[in-house]
This record gives structure tokens, sequence and C-alpha cells, in this order.
């Protein structure tokens, strides 16, 4: 009788997707309306901090790409974490890309803040509004992926 309950189970968790879907719920309005408004505030004030800043034009190009770099970068790491989580092919290589892009977007608004002669608050202004952006813009990509899988549960 045991045996015949061990035969049944999963021998593990991405082998079963309705175990592994069945732990996303539907996020509430509430949280997604939070993660919408985390990440157009990192991203508005990032880039009105810039559009103010005393800087050269190719400085903010240069830091504008970066926002862009990493928001993209996270979006894409999530998608992979999250694909693999739930048992859907993605190449070792795709998944080393994404974790890379992400630490370099990062190591390079570091290592460009260091040496830019802006005042110790603007540059933590910087790199604040950006990690609010990357945070923001993983969480709302969370919400999108769980809003999908729950509308499609509900057809």
């Amino acid at each position: 009788m045991m045996d015949d309950f061990n035969d049944n189970q999963p021998s593990s968790w991405a082998d079963n997707k309705e175990v592994t879907t069945a732990n996303s719920s539907k996020p509430t309005s509430a949280f997604v309306g939070a993660s919408w408004f985390a990440l157009l505030t990192g991203i508005v004030s990032f880039c009105v901090g810039l559009w103010n800043a005393d800087m050269m034009l190719n400085e903010k190009g240069y830091y504008f790409t970066i926002l862009l770099f990493g928001l993209f970068s996270v979006i894409s790491l999530q998608k992979a974490v999250r694909d693999r989580m739930e048992g859907v092919p993605v190449t070792d290589i795709y998944y080393g890309i994404a974790w890379f892009a992400t630490l370099a977007s990062t190591v390079l608004l570091v290592i460009g803040l260091f040496n830019a002669e802006l005042w110790l608050s603007e540059k933590g202004f910087y790199g604040m509004s950006f990690t609010l952006s990357l945070f923001a813009g993983i969480a709302v990509q969370k919400n999108v992926r769980d809003l999908a899988m729950s509308d499609e549960k509900e057809l």
C-alpha cells in the first residue's frame, strides 16, 4: 500500500508542474499597484536627477543606458529563474548571461559613480533610485507572470 503511494509521487518538484504552479497565486491589486508605483518612482527620479545634473551629455547618456541595461537584465534574470523553477528548459549559457548582465550593470554603475565628480548625496541618490528601479522591475515582472498564469487557470 505504501509502495503505491511512493510510486505516484514526483521525483522532484520540477517533474510535476501542478505542484510548482500551485504555489504561484494571483497577486493582490495593492501589490501590483505598489510594484508599478515603485518602478515608476525609481525610473522617474533617476531621470529627473540626470536631467537636472550638471554633467556632460555623454555622462548622462552613460547613466541612462546603465539604467536601461539594468532593467532589461533583471527582468531577463527573473524570467530565467522562474522558468527553471517551473520546469521550463533554460540553457545554462542564457542563465549565466542573465546573471552576468545583472552584475555587470550594477558594477558599471558603481564604478561610474565612484569616479564621478558628484557630491556624495548625489551618488547615493543615483544608487538608491537605480536599486529601487531594479527591485521594482523584478516585482513587476513577477506580477505580470503571476497574473498571466492565473488568467490561464481561469480559462
